[in-house]
């Protein structure tokens, strides 16, 4: 059973910083692309960052330059470096990851139980 477990949500003051972590484990052949997604109440849930095996990367347009996504492949793991936070941050944040669980079958897209990021004064 393959799982995605995240870590490092919290209060955090505007323009404050936090790292967000999403360690994978089970049993799996490999993992495609990783990323965050966030939902804020009322809203839908939105790309924040993605990153591909091969470490490229893809920013939603309000996070480029503040937020950066890295991953660690040897120990299944995705980062979300959050800096300079701003109150419309504030949301559920989840991880998700494509896994293949073994050689001959395709993708499979696995969430998080997410963790809350509240930004606020």
């Amino acid at each position: 059973q393959v799982q995605l477990v995240e870590s490092g949500g919290g209060l955090v003051q505007p323009g404050g910083s936090l790292r967000l972590s999403c360690a994978a484990s089970g049993r799996f052949f490999t993992i495609n692309v990783m990323g965050w997604y966030r939902q804020a109440p009322g809203k839908e849930r939105e790309l924040v960052a993605a990153i591909t095996n091969d470490g490229s990367t893809n920013y939603a347009g309000s996070v480029k330059g503040r937020f950066t996504i890295s991953r660690d492949n040897a120990e299944n793991t995705v980062y979300l470096q959050m800096n300079s936070l701003k109150p419309d941050d504030t949301a559920v944040y989840y991880c998700n990851a494509h896994f293949q669980l073994t050689w001959v079958e395709g993708l499979k897209a696995y969430w998080g139980q997410g963790t809350q990021v509240t930004v606020s004064s």
